[in-house]
């Protein structure tokens, strides 16, 4: 299943022998999961899914909806282990693009209603939800809230798009599953955690609300149609 550092980190701390296969974004190395990637050690190995990597194109695609706007916003959890560098990347991309990149930060459901209304004083053209496990908490609230302050929005799972988001970009959860599922056989083969390597899953989707993007008066160019992997109406 897929979680957040911390969580995985209280199960690692829970048993030193029962096998953990775990689901997540981000650098596990970092998160302190894992010694290393090649040989994860111990009795825990995983998947890990695009994180930061796919932030930029987040930006990008939202400029292709959006040409005329001149500044986006990158919503990010300033808690959260990816902040710094999703910021980081967001604004490179950003400055190539030409957009003024307005970074606002959100750590509890109770900071959604402030950073909406200050979007809409920025003012900003489109918002990235950069991904973070407590936004993936909260996809409907921010979908109803993206929707309810006109803010065409993109973030990294499907299932913001289902709830009402205009758009997201990111790893494939069925790939990440399927390759979690492969290591949980091959555990229960016998096979031990720590002589299997952390795989990434390097396959990323794009799905667009197409409703979403009609309420916001968005004509989604057909380039963009065509690379989506699904298009919901």
């Amino acid at each position: 299943m897929y979680s957040t550092g911390r969580r995985w980190l209280a199960a690692k701390a829970a048993t030193a022998t029962v096998p953990i296969v775990f689901e997540t974004a981000g650098d596990p190395v970092k998160l302190g999961l894992v010694a290393s990637l090649s040989r994860p050690g111990g009795n825990i190995t995983g998947i890990t899914q695009l994180a930061e990597e796919v932030s930029p194109k987040r930006i990008e695609l939202l400029h292709e909806l959006l040409p005329r706007a001149r500044s986006m916003a990158l919503l990010v959890n300033p808690t959260g282990p990816f902040a710094e560098e999703q910021s980081r990347l967001t604004q490179s991309a950003a400055d190539s693009l030409g957009l003024k990149l307005h970074v606002v930060d959100a750590s509890s459901e109770g900071d959604f209603d402030a950073v909406f209304a200050k979007l809409t004083e920025l003012p900003a053209g489109g918002l990235v939800i950069g991904g973070d496990a407590f936004f993936s908490g909260h996809i409907d609230q921010l979908a109803a809230a993206a929707l309810q302050h006109s803010m065409p929005a993109a973030y990294q799972h499907r299932d913001f798009t289902v709830a009402g988001g205009l758009m997201s970009y990111g790893s494939s959860i069925t790939e990440t599953h399927r390759l979690a599922a492969i290591y949980i056989g091959r555990i229960l083969k016998g096979d031990k955690p720590a002589d299997l390597p952390v795989q990434q899953a390097t396959k990323v989707e794009l799905y667009i609300n197409l409703k979403t993007a009609k309420t916001l008066g968005i004509s989604v160019p057909i380039p963009v149609l065509g690379r989506a992997d699904e298009v919901i109406e």
